[in-house]
């Protein structure tokens, strides 16, 4: 028996509808209507013979199937645009020093820059890893060429490419010792997620005590894994042996922008920023 072929612009649809939690955001995104979006989904379920969507007047959810079919759909897409992108796009060439802050480290960044590297072989990419705010005073100083930071509240400097929710995260199974402090690892003062989540436990009341303060992000998530503390992190980042810790205050979202005057050099950006905005699952 021929299987038949999956449809990408079906599967594309799908794609956005799970990722982005509805058939209204899902067709927004893709410039199309719900009902056109609504159809497409309809006509992959018919050729697959499963439902992958459960539909309610309120929400959406993947089915079991939809889930196995959603990773394979991102696989696919992915291939399918590098292999465009490399048919297509303009030749880039030449050097850029990207500094990117260790909360997008360690689960995004890897895949991403090998993606694009692939894409885009003459571009030669050096990468700092760290800090948001010594990165763009590095940035400003002439020693790197653009940033993908942090932007903290209020701030309006950088151009904006996506939000994510910041999330307390722990060990699984980690509860809090009772009759003490709550104890907290966190990154030094001057990062952004560590004003938010202290100021957001002062402000509900909660004693906590900060027991290990690493430079280091990978550092800061070892002490969690080791199950020593609670910390926080940015959702699409949590390394393995972390999950979400809830009952504890809410930390809203952070903001991912790109710092760095591109004038001049926007041969050599717009790719990379353009590839990270879809190389990025809504967050």
């Amino acid at each position: 028996m021929r299987l038949p072929d999956l449809d990408l612009d079906l599967l594309r649809c799908f794609v956005q509808v799970a990722e982005r939690g509805g058939f209204t955001a899902g067709a927004a995104a893709l410039g199309l209507t719900q009902s056109a979006v609504s159809l497409k989904v309809k006509r992959l379920e018919e050729l697959l013979q499963k439902r992958v969507l459960e539909r309610t007047s309120r929400s959406i959810a993947l089915t079991r199937e939809g889930e196995t079919l959603l990773a394979y759909a991102r696989r696919m897409l992915a291939l399918n645009d590098e292999a465009v992108r490399r048919m297509i796009a303009p030749p880039v060439a030449g050097r850029l020093r990207l500094g990117v802050a260790d909360h997008f480290v360690p689960r995004n960044l890897a895949p991403i820059l090998a993606r694009f590297a692939r894409t885009f072989p003459e571009l030669a990419l050096e990468i700092e890893v760290g800090r948001s705010h010594e990165l763009r005073a590095a940035q400003e100083r002439g020693e790197l060429d653009l940033v993908l930071g942090k932007r903290r509240d209020g701030e309006t400097e950088g151009r904006p490419i996506w939000t994510e929710p910041i999330v307390w995260v722990a060990a699984p199974g980690w509860a809090p010792p009772e009759g003490r402090p709550l104890p907290v690892a966190m990154l030094p003062q001057g990062c952004m997620f560590r004003d938010r989540a202290l100021a957001a436990l002062a402000r509900a009341g909660m004693e906590f005590e900060v027991v290990y303060v690493s430079a280091s992000l990978l550092g800061v998530a070892a002490a969690a894994q080791a199950g020593l503390a609670v910390t926080v992190l940015g959702r699409s980042g949590l390394p393995e042996g972390l999950t979400e810790h809830h009952g504890l205050p809410a930390l809203g979202v952070a903001e991912m922008a790109v710092f760095g005057d591109a004038t001049g050099q926007s041969q050599l950006v717009e790719p990379l920023i353009g590839f990270i905005r879809e190389s990025i699952a809504p967050g």
